[in-house]
């Protein structure tokens, strides 16, 4: 390596450093294992000649930023992006609840964010070199993952593939308002754990998938299509025999708005308690939200009953006018009642004990909306059958369906939408192992 070349290459290596070492808002986007490995690569180049000892510590260090992207399934440059769009910090976090078409950003974040852009494509575009240095002092040829640019791309990926990264602090501030950030920005299914974990493989039923209760579903979109829109609301529980799709019309509540803010927070009953702690981290957040319930009931002096009766009704606290709560339910009273439960004459508290039960009779009224989802009749049951089996497209006579479909009701679960779907899942295999 000549004088010129080997000056030119630390210039450029120290470049990189610095602009690691210089990120304000952005500090958290290395925080990781590809980021870690990448800062000890760079490291290993800079302290690299090309004895044996340094050959082999510069290999080695590769190889571990080789493999944390592997992991990844991504090239250096696409998981640089993917962070970049993903990222939680004061920058982004604002951006996230303020129009930035109207200047209402922090001018010192968005030069600050405007600097760090400018640093992170420089490691970019820091891919070229840093396989040429590693070949120079490892004296072997390496793999480098390449970038792969798919056509069809969202329009800020695009511009982050083809332009300067400081050129773009509006568009991706308009990103981070349009799409969320952090956990919210990767994933629109979620569910509570003690915190949000992120639902990377949701459930993917169509809406058009589910006939025979077109009203309910109608109700379902257009209060959905309220809180999209910003407007007022309600919360609906959805009542009905197992089967019947309830669960199902909640969950395709995403697919039918592909592209918008809407997300979905799974919460199971042992988990309503913390409905209060989940209530504060949507308030303000542009996003909007169902906390989906599924299979409710209560037991007497429930906690839980509790935690959602605060929930829909308020308390000193507003509940956010972003977040509406969808509950599925086989009962309906929620609260079950026993005979014991109920005052008897006798009773020197006969009123008090009454208010009691009639409150757990009626928490079901604190619901803005009932859909209720009867059993499916005959004719309704076949009415799913005949459309599941469109969509799939078997190849089976119209009797033959319907005598088999009515023979797998009897000998299973009865007639439901969920018993309609477990038969033609059946006919599709039996027919492929058939072919």
């Amino acid at each position: 390596m000549n004088s010129s070349h080997h000056d030119r290459h630390t210039a450029e290596l120290h470049q990189m450093q610095r602009a690691i070492a210089g990120l304000l808002v952005y500090q958290d986007i290395l925080d990781s294992a590809v980021g870690i490995a990448l800062i000890d690569l760079l490291q290993a180049i800079a302290n690299g000649d090309r004895s044996q000892g340094n050959a082999l510590i510069c290999l080695t260090t590769y190889g571990r930023f080789f493999k944390a992207l592997a992991v990844q399934n991504c090239s250096w440059e696409e998981y640089l992006i993917d962070r970049l769009l993903q990222a939680e910090n004061p920058f982004s976090l604002q951006a996230q609840k303020i129009n930035p078409l109207h200047n209402q950003l922090s001018p010192i974040l968005v030069t600050a964010a405007r600097q760090d852009l400018q640093s992170l494509y420089i490691l970019y575009t820091c891919g070229q070199y840093i396989s040429q240095w590693v070949e120079q002092i490892g004296g072997k040829p390496i793999c480098w993952l390449e970038c792969s640019i798919a056509d069809r791309q969202p329009s800020i990926v695009n511009a982050l593939h083809h332009q300067s990264w400081g050129e773009l602090v509006e568009d991706i501030a308009r990103y981070y308002q349009q799409s969320g950030v952090g956990i919210f920005g990767k994933y629109r299914a979620l569910r509570w754990q003690d915190r949000l974990m992120g639902i990377s493989y949701p459930d993917r039923v169509q809406l058009d998938d589910l006939v025979g209760y077109e009203q309910q579903k109608a109700t379902l979109i257009k209060n959905t299509k309220s809180l999209l829109a910003g407007k007022p609301a309600l919360n609906i529980l959805l009542y009905g025999g197992k089967g019947t799709g309830k669960s199902s019309l909640i969950k395709g509540l995403l697919n039918y708005y592909p592209d918008s803010q809407l997300r979905l927070i799974e919460v199971s009953k042992s988990a309503m308690i913390d409905l209060p702690v989940i209530l504060d981290q949507l308030t303000d957040l542009p996003q909007k939200f169902i906390i989906f319930i599924d299979d409710l009931s209560f037991e007497a002096d429930d906690q839980a009953f509790k935690a959602l009766k605060v929930v829909l009704e308020g308390s000193v606290t507003a509940k956010p006018s972003n977040v509406v709560v969808y509950a599925t339910s086989n009962r309906r009273h929620l609260v079950r009642e026993y005979f014991a439960d109920r005052p008897r004459p006798q009773d020197a508290d006969e009123i008090q004990m009454w208010d009691t039960v009639q409150e757990k009779l009626s928490f079901v009224d604190r619901f803005g909306i009932t859909l209720t989802f009867e059993p499916a009749d005959q004719p309704k049951y076949l009415e799913i059958v005949h459309h599941l089996a469109t969509e799939a497209k078997l190849s089976i006579s119209d009797e033959d369906l319907e005598y088999r479909a009515l023979q797998w009701a009897t000998r299973h679960n009865g007639r439901s939408g969920r018993t309609a779907r477990q038969f033609i899942d059946y006919l599709i295999g039996e027919m492929d192992l058939q072919a």
